[in-house]
Protein backbone atom coordinates (compact mmCIF):
# COMPACT_ATOMS: atom_id res chain seq x y z
CA UNK A 1 0.00 0.00 0.00
CA UNK A 2 1.49 3.44 -1.14
CA UNK A 3 0.09 6.39 0.63
CA UNK A 4 0.85 9.89 -0.53
CA UNK A 5 1.83 12.71 0.92
CA UNK A 6 2.39 16.38 -0.76
CA UNK A 7 6.29 16.70 -0.69
CA UNK A 8 5.94 13.20 -2.69
CA UNK A 9 4.07 14.90 -5.21
CA UNK A 10 5.09 16.75 -8.35
CA UNK A 11 4.44 20.16 -8.98
CA UNK A 12 2.27 18.94 -12.03
CA UNK A 13 0.48 15.36 -10.52
CA UNK A 14 -0.41 17.78 -7.28
CA UNK A 15 -2.22 20.27 -9.62
CA UNK A 16 -3.94 17.73 -11.65
CA UNK A 17 -5.06 15.94 -7.69
CA UNK A 18 -6.18 19.24 -6.51
CA UNK A 19 -8.38 19.86 -9.95
CA UNK A 20 -9.66 16.56 -9.58
CA UNK A 21 -10.99 16.93 -5.61
CA UNK A 22 -12.30 20.31 -6.74
CA UNK A 23 -14.77 18.71 -9.34
CA UNK A 24 -15.99 16.22 -6.11
CA UNK A 25 -16.40 19.18 -4.18
CA UNK A 26 -20.47 20.34 -3.95
CA UNK A 27 -19.65 23.73 -3.89
CA UNK A 28 -17.56 24.51 -6.62
CA UNK A 29 -21.06 22.95 -8.26
CA UNK A 30 -22.99 26.23 -8.06
CA UNK A 31 -22.13 27.90 -11.61
CA UNK A 32 -20.03 31.33 -11.51
CA UNK A 33 -17.89 29.95 -8.52
CA UNK A 34 -14.39 29.06 -10.17
CA UNK A 35 -12.77 26.32 -9.51
CA UNK A 36 -9.50 25.76 -7.87
CA UNK A 37 -6.39 26.74 -10.80
CA UNK A 38 -3.07 27.10 -10.58
CA UNK A 39 -3.22 30.72 -10.75
CA UNK A 40 -4.13 30.30 -6.92
CA UNK A 41 -8.09 30.97 -7.27
CA UNK A 42 -10.27 29.20 -5.05
CA UNK A 43 -14.34 27.60 -4.85
CA UNK A 44 -15.71 30.68 -2.79
CA UNK A 45 -19.77 32.03 -1.83
CA UNK A 46 -18.85 35.50 -2.67
CA UNK A 47 -20.29 35.86 -6.05
CA UNK A 48 -23.43 34.25 -4.85
CA UNK A 49 -23.69 36.19 -1.55
CA UNK A 50 -22.69 39.57 -3.75
CA UNK A 51 -26.38 39.22 -5.26
CA UNK A 52 -28.03 37.79 -2.31
CA UNK A 53 -27.36 39.72 0.71
CA UNK A 54 -28.16 43.02 -0.33
CA UNK A 55 -32.08 41.87 -0.21
CA UNK A 56 -31.87 41.10 4.00
CA UNK A 57 -31.86 43.83 6.21
CA UNK A 58 -31.92 44.40 9.72
CA UNK A 59 -34.37 45.10 11.74
CA UNK A 60 -34.60 48.27 14.84
CA UNK A 61 -38.09 47.56 16.95
CA UNK A 62 -39.16 50.18 19.45
CA UNK A 63 -41.96 48.76 22.02
CA UNK A 64 -43.64 49.54 25.23
CA UNK A 65 -41.78 48.74 28.24
CA UNK A 66 -44.06 46.18 30.66
CA UNK A 67 -44.28 48.75 32.89
CA UNK A 68 -46.31 51.21 30.47
CA UNK A 69 -48.81 48.24 30.22
CA UNK A 70 -49.00 48.23 34.83
CA UNK A 71 -51.35 50.93 36.27
CA UNK A 72 -49.91 51.54 39.13
CA UNK A 73 -46.37 51.78 37.59
CA UNK A 74 -47.90 54.33 35.28
CA UNK A 75 -49.32 56.43 38.85
CA UNK A 76 -46.56 59.49 39.42
CA UNK A 77 -46.71 59.36 43.34
CA UNK A 78 -46.15 55.23 43.26
CA UNK A 79 -43.02 56.12 40.74
CA UNK A 80 -41.50 58.68 42.82
CA UNK A 81 -42.62 56.82 46.22
CA UNK A 82 -40.37 53.58 45.15
CA UNK A 83 -37.68 55.95 43.36
CA UNK A 84 -38.17 54.78 39.89
CA UNK A 85 -37.88 57.24 36.79
CA UNK A 86 -40.58 59.61 35.96
CA UNK A 87 -41.74 57.56 33.23
CA UNK A 88 -40.65 54.28 32.04
CA UNK A 89 -38.19 53.66 29.40
CA UNK A 90 -39.54 52.08 25.87
CA UNK A 91 -37.49 48.97 25.14
CA UNK A 92 -35.47 48.42 22.19
CA UNK A 93 -34.88 44.89 19.80
CA UNK A 94 -32.90 44.19 17.08
CA UNK A 95 -33.79 41.29 14.46
CA UNK A 96 -33.74 40.64 10.83
CA UNK A 97 -35.95 40.65 7.75
CA UNK A 98 -36.08 39.70 3.80
CA UNK A 99 -37.03 41.72 1.14
CA UNK A 100 -39.21 39.15 -1.03
CA UNK A 101 -40.67 42.12 -3.08
CA UNK A 102 -38.74 44.88 -4.31
CA UNK A 103 -41.36 46.62 -6.43
CA UNK A 104 -44.13 46.29 -3.41
CA UNK A 105 -41.08 47.04 -0.82
CA UNK A 106 -42.60 43.89 1.17
CA UNK A 107 -40.06 42.58 4.11
CA UNK A 108 -40.66 38.66 5.83
CA UNK A 109 -39.32 38.67 9.46
CA UNK A 110 -40.84 36.91 12.46
CA UNK A 111 -43.83 38.12 14.34
CA UNK A 112 -41.95 37.83 17.39
CA UNK A 113 -38.87 40.55 15.98
CA UNK A 114 -42.63 43.32 15.51
CA UNK A 115 -44.66 42.10 18.49
CA UNK A 116 -46.42 45.27 20.77
CA UNK A 117 -43.35 47.62 17.74
CA UNK A 118 -44.47 51.46 17.95
CA UNK A 119 -42.04 52.06 15.67
CA UNK A 120 -39.74 49.95 13.51
CA UNK A 121 -36.48 50.99 11.24
CA UNK A 122 -35.25 48.76 8.61
CA UNK A 123 -31.90 49.14 7.45
CA UNK A 124 -30.27 48.09 4.18
CA UNK A 125 -27.15 46.68 3.02
CA UNK A 126 -26.06 50.09 1.54
CA UNK A 127 -26.82 51.76 4.44
CA UNK A 128 -30.24 53.23 4.20
CA UNK A 129 -32.89 53.12 6.78
CA UNK A 130 -36.69 52.94 5.86
CA UNK A 131 -39.24 53.09 7.98
CA UNK A 132 -41.22 49.72 8.07
CA UNK A 133 -44.83 49.64 8.10
CA UNK A 134 -46.62 46.54 9.93
CA UNK A 135 -48.88 44.71 6.95
CA UNK A 136 -50.19 42.32 8.74
CA UNK A 137 -48.60 39.54 11.30
CA UNK A 138 -49.21 35.29 11.92
CA UNK A 139 -48.49 34.55 16.04
CA UNK A 140 -49.53 30.92 14.81
CA UNK A 141 -46.66 30.50 12.31
CA UNK A 142 -44.93 33.67 13.96
CA UNK A 143 -44.55 35.10 10.56
CA UNK A 144 -44.77 39.44 10.07
CA UNK A 145 -45.07 41.27 6.66
CA UNK A 146 -43.50 44.77 6.69
CA UNK A 147 -43.85 47.25 4.00
CA UNK A 148 -40.83 49.69 2.93
CA UNK A 149 -40.90 52.71 0.80
CA UNK A 150 -37.43 53.26 -1.30
CA UNK A 151 -35.98 52.57 -4.24
CA UNK A 152 -33.64 50.16 -5.89
CA UNK A 153 -34.53 47.33 -3.38
CA UNK A 154 -33.52 44.12 -4.07
CA UNK A 155 -35.65 40.82 -3.55
CA UNK A 156 -34.96 37.55 -3.04
CA UNK A 157 -36.77 34.69 -4.90
CA UNK A 158 -38.93 32.42 -2.69
CA UNK A 159 -37.86 28.70 -3.64
CA UNK A 160 -39.48 25.84 -3.16
CA UNK A 161 -38.98 24.09 0.56
CA UNK A 162 -40.66 20.92 -0.32
CA UNK A 163 -37.71 20.29 -2.85
CA UNK A 164 -35.36 20.06 -0.53
CA UNK A 165 -33.09 16.97 1.16
CA UNK A 166 -31.28 16.78 3.98
CA UNK A 167 -27.50 17.34 3.49
CA UNK A 168 -28.44 20.35 1.06
CA UNK A 169 -25.89 23.25 1.25
CA UNK A 170 -28.00 26.05 2.90
CA UNK A 171 -26.52 29.65 4.28
CA UNK A 172 -28.24 31.59 7.05
CA UNK A 173 -28.07 35.30 6.82
CA UNK A 174 -29.23 37.44 9.72
CA UNK A 175 -28.07 40.22 12.36
CA UNK A 176 -26.52 38.18 15.08
CA UNK A 177 -26.31 40.37 18.07
CA UNK A 178 -26.94 43.39 16.35
CA UNK A 179 -23.39 43.18 15.13
CA UNK A 180 -24.20 43.87 11.92
CA UNK A 181 -25.28 41.51 8.80
CA UNK A 182 -23.42 38.44 8.80
CA UNK A 183 -23.30 35.17 7.17
CA UNK A 184 -22.80 31.57 8.58
CA UNK A 185 -23.08 28.14 6.42
CA UNK A 186 -24.12 24.53 6.83
CA UNK A 187 -26.75 21.82 5.55
CA UNK A 188 -30.14 20.97 6.24
CA UNK A 189 -29.78 18.71 9.18
CA UNK A 190 -33.42 17.40 9.04
CA UNK A 191 -37.05 18.35 7.67
CA UNK A 192 -40.94 18.78 9.02
CA UNK A 193 -39.57 18.96 12.59
CA UNK A 194 -42.44 19.25 14.76
CA UNK A 195 -42.91 18.82 18.67
CA UNK A 196 -41.12 22.09 19.70
CA UNK A 197 -43.58 23.67 21.27
CA UNK A 198 -42.09 26.96 19.58
CA UNK A 199 -45.17 27.87 17.32
CA UNK A 200 -48.97 26.61 16.76
CA UNK A 201 -47.96 25.38 13.40
CA UNK A 202 -44.64 23.72 13.08
CA UNK A 203 -42.98 22.07 10.26
CA UNK A 204 -39.39 23.60 10.66
CA UNK A 205 -36.10 22.77 8.74
CA UNK A 206 -33.54 22.16 10.91
CA UNK A 207 -29.87 23.29 10.35
CA UNK A 208 -26.66 23.20 11.70
CA UNK A 209 -25.85 26.66 10.32
CA UNK A 210 -24.86 29.01 13.22
CA UNK A 211 -28.45 31.02 14.17
CA UNK A 212 -28.25 33.51 17.13
CA UNK A 213 -30.65 35.75 18.66
CA UNK A 214 -30.58 38.36 16.54
CA UNK A 215 -30.95 36.13 13.20
CA UNK A 216 -34.95 36.37 13.79
CA UNK A 217 -36.27 36.85 10.62
CA UNK A 218 -33.18 36.31 8.75
CA UNK A 219 -33.00 34.36 5.48
CA UNK A 220 -31.48 30.82 4.84
CA UNK A 221 -30.55 30.88 1.84
CA UNK A 222 -29.45 27.68 -0.41
CA UNK A 223 -26.72 27.58 -3.36
CA UNK A 224 -29.24 28.88 -6.16
CA UNK A 225 -29.29 32.24 -4.19
CA UNK A 226 -33.09 31.28 -3.36
CA UNK A 227 -34.99 32.12 -0.10
CA UNK A 228 -36.16 28.44 1.39
CA UNK A 229 -36.76 29.66 5.01
CA UNK A 230 -37.13 32.03 7.51
CA UNK A 231 -35.13 31.99 10.61
CA UNK A 232 -36.71 31.69 13.45
CA UNK A 233 -35.45 29.74 17.04
CA UNK A 234 -32.34 27.63 18.10
CA UNK A 235 -31.86 25.31 20.83
CA UNK A 236 -29.23 26.71 22.91
CA UNK A 237 -28.28 26.10 26.94
CA UNK A 238 -26.29 28.96 26.91
CA UNK A 239 -28.67 31.06 24.54
CA UNK A 240 -26.30 31.49 21.75
CA UNK A 241 -25.53 28.51 18.67
CA UNK A 242 -24.88 25.11 19.58
CA UNK A 243 -25.60 23.84 15.93
CA UNK A 244 -28.85 23.13 16.24
CA UNK A 245 -31.57 25.62 14.70
CA UNK A 246 -34.94 26.06 13.00
CA UNK A 247 -36.37 27.98 9.70
CA UNK A 248 -40.20 28.16 8.92
CA UNK A 249 -40.21 26.73 4.96
CA UNK A 250 -40.91 29.15 2.22
CA UNK A 251 -43.67 27.59 0.85
CA UNK A 252 -45.42 28.25 4.50
CA UNK A 253 -44.29 31.85 4.47
CA UNK A 254 -45.27 32.26 0.66
CA UNK A 255 -48.98 31.21 1.80
CA UNK A 256 -48.97 33.29 5.04
CA UNK A 257 -48.14 36.42 2.71
CA UNK A 258 -50.63 36.00 0.42
CA UNK A 259 -53.22 35.94 3.09
CA UNK A 260 -51.40 39.19 4.98
CA UNK A 261 -51.34 41.13 1.91
CA UNK A 262 -55.04 40.50 0.80
CA UNK A 263 -56.44 40.25 4.19
CA UNK A 264 -53.79 41.54 6.94
CA UNK A 265 -54.60 38.44 9.15
CA UNK A 266 -54.66 34.50 8.36
CA UNK A 267 -57.82 32.92 8.02
CA UNK A 268 -58.00 29.50 8.43
CA UNK A 269 -60.30 26.74 7.77
CA UNK A 270 -61.53 24.92 11.27
CA UNK A 271 -62.77 21.39 11.38
CA UNK A 272 -63.29 21.15 15.09
CA UNK A 273 -62.33 17.85 15.76
CA UNK A 274 -59.77 16.78 18.25
CA UNK A 275 -57.97 13.25 17.08
CA UNK A 276 -54.99 10.85 18.86
CA UNK A 277 -53.08 8.41 16.68
CA UNK A 278 -54.29 4.91 16.58
CA UNK A 279 -51.64 2.84 18.68
CA UNK A 280 -51.81 -1.05 18.39
CA UNK A 281 -53.21 -1.16 21.86
CA UNK A 282 -56.06 1.24 20.81
CA UNK A 283 -56.89 -0.62 17.70
CA UNK A 284 -57.29 -4.23 19.95
CA UNK A 285 -59.76 -1.90 22.39
CA UNK A 286 -61.56 -1.03 19.33
CA UNK A 287 -61.92 -4.31 17.86
CA UNK A 288 -59.29 -3.56 14.99
CA UNK A 289 -56.22 -5.04 13.56
CA UNK A 290 -53.08 -4.09 15.48
CA UNK A 291 -51.36 -3.16 12.82
CA UNK A 292 -54.34 -0.84 11.41
CA UNK A 293 -52.84 2.88 11.16
CA UNK A 294 -54.68 5.90 11.52
CA UNK A 295 -56.36 8.23 13.72
CA UNK A 296 -59.38 8.85 16.38
CA UNK A 297 -61.76 11.41 16.49
CA UNK A 298 -61.85 11.74 20.34
CA UNK A 299 -64.11 14.95 20.45
CA UNK A 300 -66.20 17.28 18.70
CA UNK A 301 -66.60 21.07 19.87
CA UNK A 302 -69.89 22.37 20.18
CA UNK A 303 -70.89 24.45 16.79
CA UNK A 304 -68.41 22.96 14.89
CA UNK A 305 -68.11 22.63 10.96
CA UNK A 306 -69.09 18.85 12.00
CA UNK A 307 -71.71 19.45 14.52
CA UNK A 308 -73.66 22.18 12.16
CA UNK A 309 -73.68 19.73 8.98
CA UNK A 310 -74.85 17.07 11.26
CA UNK A 311 -77.53 19.19 12.56
CA UNK A 312 -78.44 20.50 9.00
CA UNK A 313 -81.75 19.36 7.45
CA UNK A 314 -81.41 16.66 4.53
CA UNK A 315 -81.81 17.64 1.47
CA UNK A 316 -84.11 15.31 -0.93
Amino acid sequence: MTFLTCASLSMRAFTVLLLSMCTLCPLCAFAGIPPVTVDGKVPTLAPLLEQVTPAVVNIAVLSRSPEQDNPMLRDPFFRRFFGLPETAKPQISAGSGVIVDARGGYVLTNHHVVKDAEQIAVTLKDGRRLQGKLVGSDAATDIALLKVEGDNLNALTLGDSDALRVGDYVMAIGNPFGLGQTVTSGIVSALGRTGLNIEGYEDFIQTDASINPGNSGGALVNLRGELIGVNTAIIGPSGASVGIGFAIPSNMARAVMTQLVKFGEVKRGRIGLTTQDLTPELARSLALAPATRGAVVVEVAQGSPPTKQACAPAMS
